[in-house]
């Protein structure tokens, strides 16, 4: 799979595209920026501005390459390049949009949980309340559990039918890597929850005897869209999909925070 890139109106409106027009919003700088009000302030034409005065480049975008040579070492730029679908029907998908990570990014807003930064911003929430009841581990970075508070009331009003998706989980925080690399985990910043393993499909059990993917999603599409109202992003929508995961990234859908959230 190759990155497909559209440029557009200079640097400061970097618009980064797949070939998923119609359905998918592209996120810009303007949209990283605005999805993370209390950690970024701007953006310099090369840089981005964190509120701390520190300045990020966000780097070259590499149109050409593989998603897993991207994935190696994506720049920020990288990390917005495929158009996040939300709120299509569950079909297979062309792209990844939400794998490439930059590390620095994450790192910088979050902390390394090799170096123990992530752990002192968890905080336990109440998974479920009324169905379930246990409690998980999130950041409270960008109020990151205010957001999963929100997504775990809306999804206790499902029909019961649907429920079964949804616990037990399979986990939120954990130090650890993308599976088979040595890419962190969206999961060792804390900003991940993975649904009921139970009912889960992943690219790396679903291969045909050619090699290719045979894409599958269990998960019912209005678990997926109270997920992405609240900024969070769904692994059924990547080509190499995890449908059980989702992890905070406002900037691919175009979600703004507001003072009240």
């Amino acid at each position: 799979m190759r990155i497909r890139l559209r440029r557009r109106c200079g640097p400061a409106t970097i618009l980064l595209m797949s070939g998923l027009l119609g359905t998918a919003h592209a996120a810009s700088i303007e949209d990283l920026v605005g999805a993370y009000p209390e950690a970024l302030s701007g953006f310099d034409g090369a840089n981005l501005i964190w509120r701390d005065g520190t300045r990020m480049p966000v780097g070259e975008m590499h149109s050409g390459q593989t998603i897993d040579e991207v994935m190696k070492d994506g720049s920020i730029l990288d990390q917005l390049a495929m158009a996040y679908p939300a709120g299509a029907p569950p079909e297979p998908p062309r792209d990844d949009p939400g794998r490439i990570r930059n590390e620095a990014f994450f790192d910088k807003m979050y902390g390394d949980c090799r170096d123990g930064q992530v752990a002192p911003r968890l905080v336990r929430i109440v998974w479920l309340p009324r169905t379930w009841g246990h409690s998980v581990s999130i950041t409270s970075v960008n109020r990151v559990d205010r957001r999963l508070e929100a997504i775990s009331r809306e999804l206790d009003e499902l029909p019961a039918v649907d429920k079964k998706f949804l616990y037990p989980t399979g986990g939120t925080y954990k130090c650890r890597t993308v599976t088979e690399t040595d890419r962190k985990s969206a999961h060792s910043w804390g900003i991940a929850i993975d649904l009921n393993p139970a009912f889960a499909d992943y690219w790396r059990w679903r291969r045909s005897p050619d090699d290719g993917l045979v894409y599958r999603n269990h998960i019912p599409p209005e678990i997926v869209a109270v997920f992405e109202r609240h900024g969070f992003i769904g692994g059924g929508r990547w080509s190499h999909y995890d449908t059980m995961h989702f992890e905070y990234r406002p900037e691919l859908l175009g979600y703004r925070p507001n003072s009240e959230d």
